[in-house]
């Protein structure tokens, strides 16, 4: 059970002003520049917390930022959104990422991550500098939690975004179960059987490859290889902090899978591969960097699937939709699948791209830096591409690729931020299930806010 929430503040400011000299020199507080800092817990359980920042500039506009602070209690960091966040002992180094760099005088920024402590002692930062200026102050220390924590923490709730300075927060993100795999029966997983904790690549192999409906949650960082095999009726949940390094998981052909909450990196093949016809998937809350193939490719007459609030960064090509053009009489009338609030944050190409599948659904996702494209429609495709958010993307969606000959897609109520509107053509069959379709302008600040892994409470 998670403790009570707790906060800690911090807020400081510096008084320094840069001279000719180029030495810093403390002056009057109304011409003053610097920073202020505020520091808070949004979440604490045995051996995790949840780290939340809010940085105001009170100097000169800024185009990037780095804030640096240092933990006295062995803490570590991971998992941050709206930042790069690294670390060196006790040093920890936050940057901008692409979108948020740009900070005017008086405005702020937010970012967050996920990080362990030592269950005894987890005393906020006392110092900060944000590009080398320094934001002294003091705040309460943060002690152990007031009631008994679980065995296994669950992961953070969803984290803040990076809004502008006069834009509030968006409020949590729905993160229940919507698009295809609504249809054919549902989708629920193990259900409501008791979870299996594993912390083994050999563990987790066992019970993902089990017969009969189980719920295995994932702790720890588990190293593996090849592609994991995951049957009927599986669950599979991430603990905060969870990550597969190395592996990926398939579905061949069987059915009722939900993976939702893990960390993928560097997997050999795929990440999540949904083949043999695989009905009834649910791949939710993942994030996925820096691996061979796919990171979520479904194919030979797969159906049924829905793709939900996954982030993807550091990748080529992300999700393919039918494997070959030759396999038509396999996926024809199969290949049904939901793509929405997944954030493509510089994911290169597949954004998806889609072979026969009709209707197939893109709403909502964040489009960013997309270096290649972002939706193909081929091979007699019907992709309909609504209230998305496309910023810095050269080809937005575009008829065939490639060698494949070209499918329908229809879009509507999309936004468009130095990227451009696409291809259209043909007609695409009717979505058959409901869905709230969020205001496209928004998408971005709600996806940024919700996708990837540490963003729901599992």
């Amino acid at each position: 059970m998670r403790t009570p929430r707790r906060r800690t503040t911090l807020i400081a400011a510096t008084t320094v002003a840069l001279l000719a000299t180029g030495t810093l020199t403390a002056v009057a507080a109304h011409a003053a520049t610097g920073c202020a800092v505020s520091y808070t817990l949004g979440g604490q359980w045995q051996g995790g917390f949840t780290g939340n920042v809010t940085v105001t500039n009170l100097g000169d506009p800024l185009s990037s930022w780095s804030l640096r602070w240092s933990y006295s209690a062995g803490q570590t960091v991971s998992d941050a959104w709206n930042a790069t966040v690294t670390q060196s002992g006790s040093t920890v180094t936050a940057t901008n990422v692409g979108y948020n760099g740009s900070v005017p005088t008086s405005g702020s920024v937010s970012f967050g991550f996920n990080g362990t402590w030592n269950n005894s002692s987890n005393p906020a930062p006392t110092s900060f500098t944000l590009n080398g200026v320094t934001c002294t102050g003091s705040t309460a220390p943060t002690g152990a939690p007031t009631t008994p924590p679980s065995a296994t923490p669950p992961p953070t709730t969803p984290p803040p975004t990076t809004p502008p300075a006069t834009t509030p927060p968006p409020s949590v993100p729905q993160t229940g179960l919507v698009g295809w795999a609504t249809q054919n029966g549902g989708t629920t997983g193990g259900g409501s059987a008791a979870a299996t904790t594993v912390t083994t690549a050999s563990a987790l192999t066992s019970a993902l490859n089990a017969t009969g409906a189980a719920v295995i949650r994932v702790s720890g960082t588990i190293n593996c290889s090849g592609m994991l095999r995951v049957r009927s009726n599986k669950t599979v949940l991430g603990n905060a902090g969870a990550t597969i390094v190395g592996c990926g998981f398939t579905v061949n052909g069987d059915r009722n899978v939900i993976i939702r909450n893990l960390t993928f990196r560097n997997w050999s093949d795929d990440a999540v591969n949904v083949e043999s016809s695989a009905t009834n998937i649910w791949i939710d809350h993942n994030t996925f960097s820096n691996g061979y193939d796919g990171t979520v490719d479904i194919k030979r007459g797969s159906d049924f699937v829905t793709v939900s609030w996954n982030r993807v960064y550091s990748h080529d090509k992300t999700m393919l939709l039918g494997h070959s053009d030759d396999n038509g009489g396999q996926d024809i009338g199969h290949l049904r699948v939901t793509y929405h609030h997944n954030w493509y944050d510089g994911s290169r190409q597949r954004n998806p791209r889609v072979r026969f599948g009709n209707p197939v659904h893109v709403y909502n996702n964040y489009y960013y830096n997309n270096a290649g494209y972002g939706v193909a429609s081929t091979m007699s495709a019907g992709v309909l591409v609504e209230g998305n958010y496309f910023e810095n993307v050269k080809d937005t969606y575009h008829l065939g690729e490639a060698d494949s000959g070209p499918g329908s897609l229809v879009a509507r109520n999309n936004h468009f931020v130095n990227s451009p509107a696409g291809q259209t053509g043909g007609s695409v069959a009717g979505i058959p299930y409901p869905y709230t379709l969020d205001s496209a302008s928004s998408v971005k600040s709600i996806v940024t806010a919700g996708a990837g892994a540490g963003r729901i409470s599992v």
